[in-house]
């Protein structure tokens, strides 16, 4: 069976994540002191004591999700989990633990990456001046047309989730402005999401900036299992590849859809999705329902999994 391995980004964090596994293994355990000692921020309190808004903060997000998947990973490697990904991919924030499950950087390295990278994001954009939106039951095409007549401010597509869930980003007028154009368009609902940037726009270049110039401060290593991209749909193996994969990806869409189906292409038939929740199980099986997912995040699945 020809196996990938998927990686959740922001939108998959939940109060008390991680817990019973922090609890269950030593190995989880390690990476949640790894990763603390990286992002200088507790994530054992993180994860399993802070309320819902405080770990929706991006920069709080971002390290508690990696370090989850990290926790995860480590725990079926060190158990005896044989099969090997022919391709490793995660959604947005996601790609840098795939990465970190390639052996590209540490954990430590990890953890620091994405708590900065989730500070950049957040002080790109004031609070309150851009955001997101879901547009569910709308053509990917069609919605690109209307935001062609947008005039209020900047918006563009984010997020290419599933066939008929896509996800735009951008200044606040233009949102409202699109959202109202969406709906006399046919969209089934319009959903503003609970973010606190503009994610996945060109409006979080700065960010992309500042987490470039960290990124040159750090050594990366060539990674052991490709890793497919969001930006491009791209395997990615060298370390220069991957800065610029994560730099540029701050900015453009997510290419989630096609990411998938070039897994597919790839002969994947079985994908594992490592850390909290099931999101990308729901989004892949509206993408190719023949291929199975697989959801690892407690030790029950863990057991599953190793038995």
């Amino acid at each position: 069976m020809t196996v990938a391995f998927v990686f959740p980004g922001q939108g998959s964090q939940y109060s008390g994540m991680g817990k019973e596994l922090y609890e269950s293994f030593q190995e989880a355990r390690e990476v949640f002191e790894e990763a603390s000692e990286g992002a200088e921020v507790d994530l054992k309190k993180l994860c399993f004591e802070a309320g819902e808004e405080e770990l929706t903060l991006t920069y709080n997000a971002q390290p508690a999700i990696f370090t989850v998947s990290m926790a995860v990973l480590r725990v079926l490697r060190e158990n005896g989990f044989r099969e090997k990904p022919v391709v490793v991919a995660g959604h947005s924030l996601g790609e840098f633990s795939a990465a970190g499950s390639s052996g590209v950087f540490t954990v430590y390295q990890g953890a620091l990456l994405v708590r900065k990278r989730g500070e950049f994001m957040q002080e790109a954009v004031p609070v309150g001046k851009g955001g997101m939106t879901a547009v569910i039951g709308l053509q990917a095409e069609k919605i690109e047309e209307v935001l062609k007549e947008i005039k209020s401010g900047f918006i563009q597509v984010a997020n290419y989730n599933a066939p008929g869930q896509t996800v735009i980003s951008g200044e606040i007028e233009a949102l409202s402005e699109a959202e109202e154009k969406l709906r006399k368009a046919g969209a089934k609902r319009v959903i503003r999401l609970p973010v606190s940037a503009p994610f996945h726009s060109k409006l979080m270049k700065p960010a992309a900036d500042r987490l470039r110039e960290l990124m040159e401060e750090m050594e990366f290593r060539k990674a052991e299992t490709p890793v497919l991209n969001n930006a491009d749909v791209k395997l990615i193996e060298e370390p220069e590849e991957i800065k610029d994969s994560f730099y540029r990806q701050v900015f453009s869409p997510v290419r989630w859809v096609e990411d998938v189906l070039k897994m597919k292409e790839l002969g994947v038939r079985r994908v594992y999705e490592i850390g909290p929740r099931n999101i990308l199980k729901g989004l892949i099986r509206k993408i190719d329902r023949e291929i199975e997912v697989i959801n690892v995040e407690k030790p029950a699945d863990i057991e599953k999994v190793l038995g």
